[in-house]
């Protein structure tokens, strides 16, 4: 697992999604044009797509500078994942706080439990964003491991296979290895090939519970 995150990230967590102290305040017209280059952004990829919209594009659309627009987000990836940060932010409070088997909740389901239910939110989630999850992922060389919710996901997998029993010089290398077939790369070529997200989630999540289980 990565050790440190650098460069463009969701805002929605850098390991662990909760922060320590509260978040420094913006000023007036920076939270103005964060606001206008996301409005501009979202407008522009769902009319376009995302792969098709330039950087030059969404200053111009948000009425900015191009520098304020690297400057804030870095590039695409950094947009994209920022345009994301709701949706991210909704799965990592149903994983901490949500019911059984995706959460805690009261009846304390098993490992093997939770990470079958994780990677089946994760995918209904990534099936659904699929574009901008991809962008935020290959806008530049190595941007997902970059991401900060990645290392959230990757924690989360990494304590409950430590939950089920896996010792720990082998729990990180297993959560990446559970990770890998969710990237939106993958998952395209996989819809690519003719199979569809149903079945993939089917078999990614039996795949997740069969190597929790394997101890």
């Amino acid at each position: 697992m990565p050790d440190k995150i650098n460069g463009p990230q969701s805002a929605s967590s850098t390991g662990v999604p909760l922060t320590s102290g509260p978040p420094r305040r913006e000023r007036a017209d920076a939270v103005r044009n964060r606001r206008r280059i996301l409005d501009a952004a979202a407008e522009l990829f769902a009319a376009h797509g995302v792969e098709q919209v330039s950087m030059d594009a969404i200053a111009a659309a948000a009425g900015v500078g191009k520098g304020t627009l690297f400057r804030r987000f870095g590039d695409r990836a950094g947009l994209a994942a920022a345009l994301l940060h709701e949706r991210e932010t909704e799965l990592q409070e149903g994983i901490l706080r949500g019911e059984a088997p995706l959460g805690p909740g009261a009846g304390q389901a098993a490992p093997a439990d939770r990470l079958e239910a994780f990677v089946r939110a994760y995918l209904d989630y990534a099936f659904a964003n699929l574009e901008l999850v991809r962008a935020s992922e290959t806008a530049s060389p190595g941007a997902r491991y970059r991401i900060g919710a990645y290392r959230f996901w990757c924690h989360h997998a990494a304590v409950l296979l430590t939950a089920a029993g896996h010792p720990a010089p082998r729990v990180e290398i297993l959560a990446e290895a559970l990770l890998a077939p969710l990237a939106a790369e993958a998952l395209t070529a996989q819809l690519d090939a003719g199979r569809t997200p149903a079945d993939i989630a089917d078999t990614l999540a039996w795949q997740a519970r069969q190597v929790a289980s394997g101890v």
